[in-house]
């Protein structure tokens, strides 16, 4: 098989993303500040720019691998399971925590477009990017946003979350598992959620339940906020 139609297969895509995942996740052992989807994704992007490999094609593995998102999301239930009792302890202050933070994260979004000058699709495109991507692509679509740019601005707002967040909140005297879950998994979704529970099983239960909790709120409170942006 020749070599451009290994690049065509599903394979390809897949074999490339487990290789430069794998390789960060080593890299990340010997200098543990970096962050290994990151550090992955980057030598993705480098690999296809300098092998003019076009992004459609390693996108047909890459949507392999999109399609174990759902079984991934679903497999937080697991720990969520295990540690019921504990979230069930602390269920009303971590209600509030993500209804705190889902509506700031809608206003604060929404503030900063309109400092900056920014015009009311804008403005909706951005509110919703600190839920799931699934959830912030159909808030934007409904709303009038562009929901290509929202996704964007989705997994940046994760991946940035994930590279700082934890720290940030230690730094900030934030301590206790619960705490962390729920801060990461309202602002960072599955992103940061798949960052914590590497730390520590609570903390990623918490955020599992955090972000899906999320994402109910943020739909619900984006309808009144919308209703304010178009009198």
């Amino acid at each position: 098989m020749r070599v451009e139609e290994i690049v065509q297969t599903p394979l390809f895509g897949v074999a490339i993303s487990v290789i430069s995942y794998t390789a960060a996740l080593r890299l990340q052992k010997k200098w543990s500040w970096l962050h290994p989807l990151f550090v992955g994704s980057a030598a993705i992007i480098i690999f296809l720019l300098l092998t003019h490999i076009p992004y459609e094609a390693y996108a047909k593995g890459g949507a392999m691998l999109e399609f174990l998102l759902g079984p991934a999301t679903v497999a937080l239930g697991i720990p969520l399971y295990k540690n019921a009792k504990r979230i069930g302890s602390s269920f009303a202050s971590i209600l509030g925590g993500i209804t705190v933070g889902s509506i700031s994260a809608l206003l604060l979004s929404a503030a900063l477009v309109w400092c900056l000058g920014g015009n009311l699709q804008m403005m909706l495109t951005m509110m919703p990017k600190s839920v799931t991507s699934p959830v912030s692509l159909e808030i934007s679509r409904q709303a009038g946003g562009i929901p290509e740019l929202t996704v964007v601005l989705t997994v940046l707002t994760g991946l940035i979350g994930s590279m700082i967040g934890p720290e940030l909140l230690r730094w900030a005297g934030v301590r206790d598992d619960i705490s962390l879950g729920t801060a990461i998994g309202t602002a960072s979704h599955g992103i940061g959620t798949a960052r914590v529970i590497r730390d520590s099983e609570l903390q990623g239960s918490i955020s599992g339940f955090a972000m899906g909790i999320a994402a109910i709120l943020t739909s619900v409170l984006f309808i009144p906020l919308y209703g304010l942006l178009h009198p």
